[in-house]
């Protein structure tokens, strides 16, 4: 007869073993988690490297680019096992198990589990595309009006001002000077709605241009990095003095508004674009002539 006591006895010596080694790698990743997240909003050179990773990685939080920009400081474009999959790549025999723990959605649909991230270089499969917006294209006009559309002030057209586009916060409103290159308007227009999302008509009483001015900017560069478009880095002189006093959290918590907000215009600009496709692709029926 089995001695199912001494089965059961040891089942739960194991799933508690098991348990507690999960919390210590979860509270280590965390660990992790925050001081990158500290170095990166204390030093320029780690901010402009995160900026870089997050336009290259726009669907992945601040924190899980912190953890693989520490963690495999090489990477570039990196994702889990069963996103690889999903992309027709799969991560190399020699590299499995030589991956960055980052927090991914539990496969129960519920809170976040750890799970492996690879990057490109440890992967192999179909070539990863990207979208690169060009001037004067029928691409960028549908670009440039969709992050417009996200301007939550009216907009209007003003051909003496000195540069692509700017936020009047007095008068609430953006202007625009569509003599530039499009490939600059849409980097200034960018940044200039976020200004006016930031603002939120006012409702946002502690907005101030010059201290907002970084996560606009930066909101800018992750995007048009996401699309291929050439902008220089923000002035990040002032980093150490923005996030001054703040705990590892709250610095986490204003990046992801940052990820979350760029995420937010480019994938309306990934449906913008794939609806101008779908509508090139839909056939012509013929013109039926009248019966005579």
């Amino acid at each position: 007869m089995a001695d199912l006591k001494q089965i059961v006895s040891r089942k739960a010596e194991n799933d508690t073993k098991w348990r507690e080694q999960q919390q210590a790698e979860r509270e280590n990743t965390v660990a992790m988690q925050d001081a990158g997240i500290t170095e990166i909003t204390t030093t320029p050179e780690a901010y402009a490297r995160y900026l870089e990773m997050q336009g290259d990685n726009p669907t992945y939080s601040a924190g899980n680019i912190a953890l693989v920009m520490f963690g495999q400081p090489q990477a570039t474009i990196f994702a889990t096992r069963d996103r690889w999959k999903t992309l027709n790549r799969s991560v190399m025999e020699a590299e499995k198990g030589k991956g960055t723990k980052i927090f991914a959605r539990s496969p129960m649909g519920r809170g976040y589990t750890l799970a492996d991230a690879y990057d490109i270089s440890q992967t192999q499969g179909r070539e990863i595309k990207q979208t690169v917006l060009r001037d004067d294209t029928k691409d960028m006009e549908t670009a440039l009006s969709t992050v417009l559309n996200y301007a939550v002030v009216p907009v209007v057209i003003d051909e003496e001002l000195p540069v692509a586009a700017f936020y009047d916060q007095r008068n609430m409103e953006l202007a625009v000077n569509p003599t530039f290159p499009d490939s600059e308007a849409f980097a200034a227009i960018a940044a200039e709605v976020a200004h006016s999302r930031l603002h939120a008509k006012g409702a946002f009483p502690g907005y101030d241009r010059d201290e907002c001015d970084l996560d606009a900017q930066s909101v800018s560069y992750i995007l048009c990095r996401r699309f291929g478009i050439e902008r220089p880095m923000p002035d990040m002189s002032r980093l150490p003095e923005l996030y001054e006093g703040w705990d590892p959290q709250q610095r986490r918590q204003a990046l992801d508004n940052i990820q979350d907000m760029s995420k937010q215009f480019g994938r309306s600009i990934d449906k913008s674009l794939e609806a101008d496709k779908q509508r090139g692709r839909a056939p012509v029926r013929p013109v039926r002539r009248p019966v005579r």
